[in-house]
């Protein structure tokens, strides 16, 4: 089977102008991402984070890959969680990640795999710990990073994972400075 690829783009800048519309790429930004809260954009920020701790150059996120950061021959696989929502709340959110396993698309035939499998190196669950009181959508100090190895998961047969046992499971439990070097200390396992 052909498959049909996507002809290749340059990344947006947030300068150019909608054709037809008077608005620009930072206008549409400012519409459908205005805080990093909400659980995509949360979610896009953690693999953000895990790029740029990794030093990769120029990331660009690709949406359904198998995994979502490949740093030299280690692909890992990102997930993000916090204790504050964008919605009202009664108590802060059960800590929890979901989706560890997933079925890998064969680009040949254009279908999934019959069987979910764990198709990352490392697996970096991401928690933004600030509760109300203190908390600041920009504030990188208030996440922390659970790093564990696919072996460890693997072992646990589990496709979602709560916050205290992805700790107990962790190679390393780490802010954003020590990021880097916990993976690489996960994928060396």
């Amino acid at each position: 089977m052909t498959m049909v690829e996507p002809p290749p783009l340059d990344p947006l800048t947030g300068d150019e102008r909608l054709l037809g519309v008077d608005a620009s790429v930072s206008d549409f930004w400012r519409f459908a991402l205005p805080d990093a809260t909400t659980n995509n954009v949360r979610g896009w920020l953690a693999e953000y984070l895990v790029w740029r701790a990794t030093g990769v150059e120029r990331p660009v996120r690709v949406e359904w890959d198998a995994f979502d950061v490949l740093w030299g021959n280690i692909r890992i696989e990102v997930k993000s969680s916090a204790l504050v929502q964008r919605w009202a709340q009664r108590q802060p959110s059960t800590l929890a990640f979901s989706g560890l396993r997933g079925k890998l698309l064969d680009p040949e035939t254009n279908t999934y795999a019959a069987e979910s499998t764990y198709n990352a190196d490392v697996y970096v669950l991401a928690v933004n710990l600030a509760g109300r009181e203190q908390f600041k959508q920009l504030d990188i100090a208030n996440w922390r990073f659970a790093v564990l190895s696919r072996h460890a998961l693997e072992a646990t047969g589990q496709s979602t994972l709560t916050w205290v046992r992805a700790q107990q499971l962790a190679t390393a439990v780490v802010g954003y400075d020590e990021l880097a070097a916990a993976i690489q200390e996960a994928a060396a396992r």
